[in-house]
């Protein structure tokens, strides 16, 4: 039974987000959690680095986070989605390197570590909870 002072986003159930409302890009999506520094977020993916952090004027990444959660850097963590010599898909998850670390699955990456991601996998930035999609193709 949920804690009645805890409210979670409608799309959040059992650990998974719901996002059949949204459509899934050619390279993934990840869902960024609604909290209490911002709203729920639907970051669709590009082939290359997707360079994720907060944002703010004059920040020069490619998949910026709208919140006021401080401990997320201006450049935090960067997904690299890539086709493999046999025409697959992967995406590596890395730290930018970041203050605050990045958690993929509730382990922390250490500067050198690049972590394969697959569908439904849990990013965590600062206080921040955000959900890899893989493509429906």
């Amino acid at each position: 039974m949920k804690h009645p002072r805890h409210s979670y986003p409608k799309n959040f159930h059992n650990g998974k987000a719901d996002a059949e409302d949204e459509p899934v890009g050619e390279w993934g999506a990840v869902v960024v959690v609604e909290n209490v520094f911002h709203y729920r977020q639907f970051k669709n993916l590009v082939e290359g680095d997707n360079v994720f952090g907060r944002w703010v004027y004059g920040t020069d990444i490619n998949q910026p986070l709208e919140t006021t959660d401080p401990s997320i850097d201006t450049k935090h963590c960067i997904i690299r989605a890539e086709r493999r010599k046999n025409g697959q898909k992967r995406w590596l998850l890395r730290d930018a390197p970041s203050l605050t670390g990045t958690f993929h699955m509730n382990n922390i990456l250490k500067d050198q570590d690049r972590m394969p991601l697959s569908e439904g996998d849990i990013i965590t930035i600062g206080a921040t909870t955000m959900i890899f999609r893989e493509p429906n193709d």
